[in-house]
């Protein structure tokens, strides 16, 4: 399945408006000090475009980031100083050491589809955590993926790009297939590609079950950019292990 290669050109072009990256490394950095930790250096999986990575860069911390995509770490490389750069999937990721902390964010789990995988890749980080260290993710909640997202088509279109993203959710699976037409401006034309993504809603219990068999022991949860608990209908929930 083809995932975030042309996407990828384009991607801060149009998440920009939906995602507060500053208000999000402040969250995080709030989460470390509510648990008690203060890192030095952090390990981010699925960093994407890098948009988190570099402002987390720029915060003092030594940092590796590591995505599937080699073009949305191309992209990254642009924006990074000294920030190490890894291509890999995150549940076959191999690290040389360990870490103060972890980052998973903006839904970069919910692309790991198997409970196999998503084991490999808690069991993963616990092996490159320090011993006081601390693994921060978020997911987009079932309910998201299940009620907002379900089996609508959303429409973007401005004077560069236009796409239309067509959902149809896979409910014995849990899953979100995502159909993505883009046509992009180029000069007087406009180029079309397509992409298809699938994501995997993650329940609660299901994410804490695979979290303790990894071995971590202090679970937290929340609702998104806040510490309060996660009701029934938010979108997006946040883990802090240890």
């Amino acid at each position: 399945m083809v995932q975030y290669q042309d996407f990828a050109y384009i991607y801060d072009r149009l998440m920009h408006e939906d995602i507060d990256y500053d208000k999000w490394c402040d969250y995080i950095e709030n989460l470390f000090t509510l648990h008690g930790v203060s890192p030095d250096t952090l390990c981010e999986l699925a960093c994407g475009t890098g948009n988190m990575t570099c402002r987390m860069e720029r915060r003092g911390y030594e940092i590796t980031a590591s995505d599937i995509s080699s073009d949305m770490l191309s992209i990254a490389s642009e924006k990074l100083e000294d920030t190490e750069l890894v291509c890999s999937d995150m549940s076959k990721l191999e690290l040389s050491g360990k870490y103060d902390a972890f980052l998973c964010m903006i839904d970069g789990l919910n692309y790991v589809i198997t409970p196999k995988a998503v084991i490999n890749t808690f069991k993963n980080v616990k092996k490159h955590l320090n011993d006081d260290g601390v693994f921060v993710f978020d997911v987009s909640s079932l309910y998201k993926l299940k009620n907002i997202l379900g089996n609508e088509t959303f429409i973007h279109s401005d004077y560069d790009v236009f796409y239309s993203w067509q959902n149809r959710f896979i409910e014995k699976y849990n899953f979100s297939d995502m159909l993505l037409n883009f046509f992009v401006r180029n000069g007087d034309m406009y180029e079309r590609f397509e992409e298809r993504h699938l994501q995997r809603g993650w329940g609660e219990d299901e994410l804490t079950k695979m979290l303790k068999i990894a071995g971590f022991t202090e679970i937290s949860v929340y609702n998104e950019l806040t510490f309060d608990k996660p009701s029934p209908e938010c979108e997006r929930i946040v883990f802090v292990c240890k």
